[in-house]
Protein backbone atom coordinates (compact mmCIF):
# COMPACT_ATOMS: atom_id res chain seq x y z
CA UNK A 1 0.00 0.00 0.00
CA UNK A 2 1.58 3.36 -0.73
CA UNK A 3 1.24 5.73 2.46
CA UNK A 4 0.49 9.17 1.69
CA UNK A 5 3.79 11.43 0.62
CA UNK A 6 2.93 13.88 3.64
CA UNK A 7 0.84 14.51 6.79
CA UNK A 8 -2.34 16.29 6.43
CA UNK A 9 -1.82 20.33 5.94
CA UNK A 10 -3.52 22.79 7.41
CA UNK A 11 -5.69 25.07 5.33
CA UNK A 12 -5.36 28.12 6.70
CA UNK A 13 -2.18 30.37 6.15
CA UNK A 14 -0.05 30.17 8.80
CA UNK A 15 2.77 32.68 10.23
CA UNK A 16 5.60 32.77 11.93
CA UNK A 17 7.78 34.99 14.37
CA UNK A 18 11.15 35.52 13.52
CA UNK A 19 14.01 37.86 15.08
CA UNK A 20 15.61 40.15 12.99
CA UNK A 21 18.29 42.61 13.18
CA UNK A 22 17.45 45.90 11.73
CA UNK A 23 20.22 48.11 11.89
CA UNK A 24 23.40 48.45 14.08
CA UNK A 25 22.85 47.01 17.49
CA UNK A 26 18.89 46.96 16.99
CA UNK A 27 16.99 43.97 16.87
CA UNK A 28 12.93 43.02 16.55
CA UNK A 29 10.72 40.30 16.10
CA UNK A 30 8.81 40.04 13.01
CA UNK A 31 5.77 38.40 11.81
CA UNK A 32 5.98 36.19 8.25
CA UNK A 33 3.89 34.37 6.13
CA UNK A 34 4.65 30.54 6.36
CA UNK A 35 4.23 28.27 3.32
CA UNK A 36 3.32 24.69 3.26
CA UNK A 37 5.93 22.60 3.04
CA UNK A 38 6.17 21.27 -0.74
CA UNK A 39 7.66 18.05 -2.11
CA UNK A 40 10.81 17.45 0.10
CA UNK A 41 10.03 19.80 2.60
CA UNK A 42 8.86 19.85 6.10
CA UNK A 43 7.60 22.31 9.09
CA UNK A 44 9.61 22.75 11.76
CA UNK A 45 8.67 23.88 14.82
CA UNK A 46 11.16 25.36 17.44
CA UNK A 47 11.81 24.05 20.38
CA UNK A 48 15.09 25.80 21.07
CA UNK A 49 17.87 27.67 19.15
CA UNK A 50 21.25 29.26 20.90
CA UNK A 51 23.46 32.51 20.32
CA UNK A 52 26.73 31.96 18.86
CA UNK A 53 27.70 35.19 20.51
CA UNK A 54 31.18 35.78 18.43
CA UNK A 55 29.55 35.63 14.93
CA UNK A 56 26.25 37.32 15.81
CA UNK A 57 27.42 40.01 17.38
CA UNK A 58 29.42 41.11 14.62
CA UNK A 59 26.32 40.71 12.78
CA UNK A 60 24.28 42.79 15.56
CA UNK A 61 26.97 45.69 15.85
CA UNK A 62 27.24 46.08 11.78
CA UNK A 63 30.89 44.87 11.70
CA UNK A 64 30.44 42.01 8.25
CA UNK A 65 32.63 43.36 5.99
CA UNK A 66 31.04 44.30 2.19
CA UNK A 67 33.68 42.60 0.29
CA UNK A 68 32.78 39.21 1.85
CA UNK A 69 29.28 39.66 2.92
CA UNK A 70 28.08 37.01 0.26
CA UNK A 71 30.44 34.59 1.14
CA UNK A 72 29.46 34.69 5.10
CA UNK A 73 25.76 34.48 4.34
CA UNK A 74 24.39 31.71 6.62
CA UNK A 75 22.69 29.09 4.83
CA UNK A 76 18.70 29.99 5.58
CA UNK A 77 19.67 33.95 5.98
CA UNK A 78 17.01 36.65 4.88
CA UNK A 79 18.41 40.05 4.04
CA UNK A 80 21.29 41.24 3.15
CA UNK A 81 23.99 42.64 5.59
CA UNK A 82 23.93 45.33 7.43
CA UNK A 83 20.75 45.53 7.79
CA UNK A 84 17.49 44.28 7.91
CA UNK A 85 18.74 40.87 7.97
CA UNK A 86 17.30 37.47 9.25
CA UNK A 87 20.88 35.22 10.82
CA UNK A 88 21.39 32.60 12.90
CA UNK A 89 22.62 29.10 12.90
CA UNK A 90 21.82 26.68 15.69
CA UNK A 91 18.24 25.84 16.18
CA UNK A 92 16.58 22.76 17.48
CA UNK A 93 12.65 21.89 16.89
CA UNK A 94 10.45 19.07 15.77
CA UNK A 95 8.61 18.56 12.82
CA UNK A 96 5.05 18.94 12.46
CA UNK A 97 4.60 18.46 8.96
CA UNK A 98 6.24 16.50 6.39
CA UNK A 99 6.78 12.50 5.02
CA UNK A 100 5.74 9.97 7.43
CA UNK A 101 9.09 9.23 7.94
CA UNK A 102 9.88 12.58 9.62
CA UNK A 103 7.16 13.34 11.67
CA UNK A 104 7.59 13.96 15.65
CA UNK A 105 11.34 13.58 14.40
CA UNK A 106 13.84 16.00 16.18
CA UNK A 107 16.18 17.87 14.25
CA UNK A 108 19.33 20.33 14.31
CA UNK A 109 19.13 22.83 11.12
CA UNK A 110 21.17 25.76 10.48
CA UNK A 111 18.22 28.37 10.70
CA UNK A 112 17.86 31.39 12.17
CA UNK A 113 16.23 32.39 15.00
CA UNK A 114 12.40 31.78 14.04
CA UNK A 115 9.75 29.68 15.90
CA UNK A 116 8.09 27.95 13.24
CA UNK A 117 9.57 27.04 9.92
CA UNK A 118 9.69 25.78 6.32
CA UNK A 119 12.80 23.89 4.80
CA UNK A 120 14.07 21.06 2.42
CA UNK A 121 14.69 18.03 4.44
CA UNK A 122 18.16 18.04 3.06
CA UNK A 123 18.99 20.68 5.55
CA UNK A 124 17.62 18.79 8.51
CA UNK A 125 19.94 16.78 10.61
CA UNK A 126 17.78 13.79 12.72
CA UNK A 127 19.52 14.12 16.46
CA UNK A 128 20.15 10.93 17.47
CA UNK A 129 19.49 9.27 20.28
CA UNK A 130 21.34 9.70 24.18
CA UNK A 131 21.86 13.70 22.60
CA UNK A 132 19.08 16.01 24.77
CA UNK A 133 16.83 18.62 22.00
CA UNK A 134 18.50 21.31 24.53
CA UNK A 135 22.02 20.43 24.26
CA UNK A 136 22.03 19.34 20.23
CA UNK A 137 22.20 23.41 19.62
CA UNK A 138 25.53 22.97 19.97
CA UNK A 139 25.41 21.06 17.17
CA UNK A 140 27.26 24.13 14.81
CA UNK A 141 29.89 25.11 16.80
CA UNK A 142 30.58 21.31 17.23
CA UNK A 143 30.70 21.35 13.35
CA UNK A 144 33.18 23.99 13.42
CA UNK A 145 35.30 22.67 15.95
CA UNK A 146 35.27 19.38 14.00
CA UNK A 147 36.27 20.88 10.67
CA UNK A 148 39.39 22.71 11.91
CA UNK A 149 40.86 19.40 13.32
CA UNK A 150 39.92 18.53 9.92
CA UNK A 151 41.97 21.36 9.20
CA UNK A 152 45.18 20.84 11.35
CA UNK A 153 45.12 16.88 11.28
CA UNK A 154 46.27 16.54 14.47
CA UNK A 155 48.73 13.95 15.61
CA UNK A 156 50.06 10.78 17.86
CA UNK A 157 52.02 12.74 20.44
CA UNK A 158 51.42 16.48 19.40
CA UNK A 159 51.78 19.12 21.35
CA UNK A 160 48.80 21.51 21.32
CA UNK A 161 47.75 24.51 22.84
CA UNK A 162 44.05 26.12 21.87
CA UNK A 163 43.67 29.83 22.76
CA UNK A 164 40.49 31.43 24.06
CA UNK A 165 37.86 29.61 26.14
CA UNK A 166 35.15 30.90 24.62
CA UNK A 167 32.33 28.59 22.75
CA UNK A 168 34.55 27.63 19.80
CA UNK A 169 38.07 27.89 21.94
CA UNK A 170 35.78 25.43 24.15
CA UNK A 171 34.44 22.80 22.16
CA UNK A 172 37.67 22.43 20.05
CA UNK A 173 39.52 21.92 23.37
CA UNK A 174 36.73 19.39 24.20
CA UNK A 175 36.78 17.45 21.38
CA UNK A 176 40.52 17.41 21.77
CA UNK A 177 40.43 15.48 25.03
CA UNK A 178 39.83 12.25 23.55
CA UNK A 179 43.04 12.24 21.10
CA UNK A 180 46.53 10.70 22.08
CA UNK A 181 48.23 13.79 22.36
CA UNK A 182 51.43 14.55 24.67
CA UNK A 183 50.05 18.02 25.78
CA UNK A 184 46.73 20.09 25.48
CA UNK A 185 46.45 23.46 27.21
CA UNK A 186 43.64 25.59 26.98
CA UNK A 187 44.80 29.46 27.33
CA UNK A 188 42.60 32.04 28.56
CA UNK A 189 43.44 35.82 29.95
CA UNK A 190 40.15 35.43 32.32
CA UNK A 191 40.92 33.44 35.83
CA UNK A 192 37.68 33.28 35.97
CA UNK A 193 36.94 30.89 32.83
CA UNK A 194 39.29 28.41 35.11
CA UNK A 195 35.99 26.40 36.80
CA UNK A 196 34.92 25.91 33.00
CA UNK A 197 37.68 24.66 31.56
CA UNK A 198 38.65 22.16 34.54
CA UNK A 199 34.97 20.84 33.45
CA UNK A 200 36.07 19.69 30.64
CA UNK A 201 39.10 17.94 31.96
CA UNK A 202 41.65 20.49 30.10
CA UNK A 203 44.28 22.33 31.12
CA UNK A 204 43.66 25.75 31.98
CA UNK A 205 46.67 28.06 31.53
CA UNK A 206 47.27 31.41 31.37
CA UNK A 207 48.99 33.38 28.77
CA UNK A 208 52.14 33.60 30.30
CA UNK A 209 52.04 30.24 31.87
CA UNK A 210 51.73 28.47 28.58
CA UNK A 211 54.45 26.46 27.22
CA UNK A 212 55.41 26.40 23.87
CA UNK A 213 57.29 24.43 21.26
CA UNK A 214 53.69 23.66 20.01
CA UNK A 215 53.38 21.20 16.88
CA UNK A 216 50.02 23.46 16.41
CA UNK A 217 47.84 25.78 17.79
CA UNK A 218 44.19 26.94 17.29
CA UNK A 219 43.63 30.43 17.91
CA UNK A 220 40.17 31.00 18.86
CA UNK A 221 39.98 34.42 21.32
CA UNK A 222 39.77 36.94 18.05
CA UNK A 223 41.95 39.32 19.89
CA UNK A 224 45.47 41.05 18.27
CA UNK A 225 47.05 39.56 21.45
CA UNK A 226 45.94 36.06 20.98
CA UNK A 227 47.15 35.73 17.95
CA UNK A 228 50.47 36.95 18.95
CA UNK A 229 50.96 34.79 21.60
CA UNK A 230 49.84 31.82 19.54
CA UNK A 231 52.91 32.68 16.93
CA UNK A 232 55.23 32.30 20.35
CA UNK A 233 53.48 29.39 21.23
CA UNK A 234 53.91 27.77 17.87
CA UNK A 235 57.52 25.31 17.72
CA UNK A 236 59.54 26.06 15.03
CA UNK A 237 57.33 25.55 11.61
CA UNK A 238 54.50 25.37 13.37
CA UNK A 239 51.24 25.89 12.71
CA UNK A 240 48.55 28.66 13.80
CA UNK A 241 45.21 27.84 12.55
CA UNK A 242 43.12 30.67 12.82
CA UNK A 243 39.47 30.23 13.74
CA UNK A 244 38.06 33.88 14.91
CA UNK A 245 36.07 35.82 12.67
CA UNK A 246 37.10 39.65 13.26
CA UNK A 247 34.25 41.47 11.11
CA UNK A 248 35.88 44.53 9.86
CA UNK A 249 38.15 45.26 12.78
CA UNK A 250 41.74 45.72 11.88
CA UNK A 251 44.48 43.00 13.18
CA UNK A 252 47.83 43.99 14.19
CA UNK A 253 50.83 41.33 14.56
CA UNK A 254 54.55 41.38 15.02
CA UNK A 255 54.92 39.29 12.03
CA UNK A 256 58.91 40.81 12.53
CA UNK A 257 59.44 38.36 15.35
CA UNK A 258 58.38 34.78 15.62
CA UNK A 259 56.22 34.28 12.95
CA UNK A 260 59.26 35.25 10.06
CA UNK A 261 62.37 34.12 11.95
CA UNK A 262 61.17 30.54 13.06
CA UNK A 263 59.14 30.02 9.64
CA UNK A 264 55.85 29.52 11.25
CA UNK A 265 51.98 29.86 8.95
CA UNK A 266 48.80 31.19 9.70
CA UNK A 267 45.79 28.88 7.96
CA UNK A 268 42.08 30.01 8.28
CA UNK A 269 39.47 27.53 9.29
CA UNK A 270 35.99 28.31 8.00
CA UNK A 271 33.31 26.16 8.33
CA UNK A 272 31.46 27.08 4.75
CA UNK A 273 33.11 24.38 3.32
CA UNK A 274 34.58 21.19 4.20
CA UNK A 275 37.84 21.11 5.59
CA UNK A 276 40.47 20.02 2.58
CA UNK A 277 41.49 17.18 4.05
CA UNK A 278 37.95 15.93 3.69
CA UNK A 279 36.34 17.89 0.87
CA UNK A 280 36.21 14.77 -1.76
CA UNK A 281 35.15 11.36 0.68
CA UNK A 282 33.01 14.07 3.41
CA UNK A 283 29.46 15.99 2.89
CA UNK A 284 28.70 19.22 4.75
CA UNK A 285 25.59 17.02 5.91
CA UNK A 286 27.69 14.10 6.81
CA UNK A 287 29.95 16.31 9.26
CA UNK A 288 26.62 17.76 10.37
CA UNK A 289 25.94 14.18 11.74
CA UNK A 290 28.92 13.18 13.23
CA UNK A 291 28.73 16.46 15.13
CA UNK A 292 25.62 15.95 16.44
CA UNK A 293 26.85 12.35 17.43
CA UNK A 294 29.63 13.73 19.33
CA UNK A 295 27.47 15.90 21.78
CA UNK A 296 26.41 12.63 23.45
CA UNK A 297 28.61 13.43 26.51
CA UNK A 298 26.76 15.05 29.43
CA UNK A 299 30.39 17.10 29.34
CA UNK A 300 28.98 19.73 26.61
CA UNK A 301 26.22 21.26 29.36
CA UNK A 302 28.79 23.36 30.50
CA UNK A 303 28.41 25.34 27.20
CA UNK A 304 25.01 26.34 28.12
CA UNK A 305 25.25 29.02 30.48
CA UNK A 306 21.47 31.03 30.27
CA UNK A 307 18.65 30.86 29.04
CA UNK A 308 15.53 32.92 28.15
CA UNK A 309 12.69 33.20 26.80
CA UNK A 310 12.05 33.50 22.42
CA UNK A 311 10.62 36.55 22.91
CA UNK A 312 13.50 38.39 25.17
CA UNK A 313 15.45 38.03 22.17
CA UNK A 314 15.71 41.58 21.40
CA UNK A 315 16.87 42.61 25.18
CA UNK A 316 18.62 39.14 25.23
CA UNK A 317 20.97 40.61 21.78
CA UNK A 318 21.19 44.21 23.81
CA UNK A 319 22.63 42.74 27.28
CA UNK A 320 25.81 41.01 25.33
CA UNK A 321 26.81 43.69 23.10
CA UNK A 322 26.62 46.08 26.61
CA UNK A 323 28.06 42.66 28.85
CA UNK A 324 25.74 42.50 30.85
CA UNK A 325 25.54 39.31 30.39
CA UNK A 326 28.10 37.35 29.26
CA UNK A 327 27.29 33.53 27.98
CA UNK A 328 29.50 30.90 26.22
CA UNK A 329 26.14 30.13 24.56
CA UNK A 330 22.48 31.54 25.67
CA UNK A 331 19.83 28.96 24.85
CA UNK A 332 16.63 30.34 23.84
CA UNK A 333 13.27 28.59 24.68
CA UNK A 334 10.49 28.77 22.52
CA UNK A 335 6.63 28.62 23.50
CA UNK A 336 6.40 24.95 24.23
CA UNK A 337 2.72 23.85 22.30
CA UNK A 338 3.16 19.98 23.57
CA UNK A 339 7.03 19.74 23.83
CA UNK A 340 8.47 16.35 24.66
CA UNK A 341 10.91 16.17 27.03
Amino acid sequence: MTLPQHAPQNTHPQTALAYWTVGPCQGELRSEELPAPAQGEALVRALYSGISRGTELVVHEAHVPPRIAKKMRAPYQTGDFPAPVKFGYLSVGVVEEGPEGWIGQSVFCLHPHQDRYVVPLTALTRIPEGVPARRAVLTGIAEIALNALWEAGPRLGDRIAVVGAGLVGGMTAALLRSFPLERLQLVETDPGKRGFVESLSVEFVLPHDAKQDCDIVFHCSATDEGLARSLQLAGDEGEIIEMSWYGDRKVSLPLGEDFHARRLSIRASQVGVVARSRRHRRTSSERLQLAVSLLRDPVFDAFLTGESQFEELPEIFQSLENGELDDLCRVINYPKKGRKA
